[in-house]
């Protein structure tokens, strides 16, 4: 099973493609696996000749679980957190170094997002590229859900397998692409898988906690001297459009790409844009 010790954490993680190709992270998002990339997006980027490495973030998945810290999800002072978004960025600084790997490209996506940009932000000679996906800068007036998408992720997590997998459908019915809703077998499916993999509901609270706390990153990412990609649906109810485009305003040279019929997903027929973008992205690193 590999493991990585970080900062006292460990990290589970997935390699796929050349390991002599440009390494690239994949982070996803609040809760989600590494399984939550999709199997044929991840297949398309080994195509493109990259070092593909997936990981699960601590408090999800098969990483670190700090089981029993009590902590309110709404908190919004750092100090009264367990951990903050740049602890998870250290964690992932400290899988790259048990990798031997000097720098990343970075793909993020949601809070997969956040978590990158902390990281090309407190260990800028670490990256090589930047790619926020679906994602914001922490500002309070930016990138905020609707109260339809804050409604669907209230709805309690059932204990059992087969009400998890009716909930994934429905949830992912609310912030899933209008113009090309999710296939629901694969939305059970893969349900299903990380059901099985590690069903874990008790990290929600402190992972939210952790992007309550971390605050907003606008002005350091000002800063950010880094190729760097932005990409957001339009469609998108669970981190709005603004979002995106404040992340984008704020770091010099970046570029935006607004997808018209994409929600919070990465609905299967736009996978050929988003990964020309990103391998596009990576290039211009040098």
């Amino acid at each position: 099973m590999p493991i990585a010790d970080a900062n006292g954490i460990q990290l589970y993680y997935e390699e796929d493609g050349d390991p002599a190709g440009p390494p690239l992270l994949l982070v996803m998002g609040f809760t989600a696996q590494l399984t939550g990339w999709p199997k044929g997006f991840v297949e398309e980027l080994v195509r493109r000749g990259f070092r593909v490495i997936r990981v699960d973030n601590r408090d999800s998945g098969l990483s670190t679980r700090l089981d029993g810290v009590e902590v309110n999800p709404f908190e919004v002072d750092p100090t009264k957190v367990p951990y903050l978004l740049a602890d998870m960025a250290d964690d992932l600084v400290g899988l790259a170094d048990h990798l031997g790997i000097d720098r990343v490209h970075l793909v993020g996506a949601s809070m997969g997002g956040m978590i990158a940009q902390a990281l090309a932000l407190d260990h800028p000679g670490r990256v090589l590229s930047l790619c926020s996906i679906m994602s914001t800068t922490g500002a309070p007036g930016v990138g905020q859900p609707t109260p339809e998408a804050v409604l669907a992720l209230m709805i309690p997590a059932p204990p059992d397998r087969e009400g998890t997998l009716t909930r994934s459908v429905e949830v992912t019915g609310v912030l899933g692409s209008k113009s090309h809703p999710p296939d629901v077998d694969e939305v059970r499916r893969g349900a299903g898988e990380a059901y099985d993999r590690a069903f874990y509901p008790e990290g929600a609270g402190r992972q939210l906690a952790a992007m309550l706390a971390s605050g907003d990153r606008t002005e350091r990412l000002r800063g950010l001297a880094v190729p760097t990609l932005v990409i957001h649906g339009l469609q998108d109810i669970l981190i709005q459009p603004d979002g995106g485009s404040a992340t984008a305003a704020a770091i010099p040279g970046a570029e935006l790409i607004e997808l018209p019929d994409m929600a919070h997903d990465l609905p299967p027929h736009l996978w050929p844009l988003i990964i020309d973008a990103i391998t596009e992205n990576t290039q211009k690193a040098g």
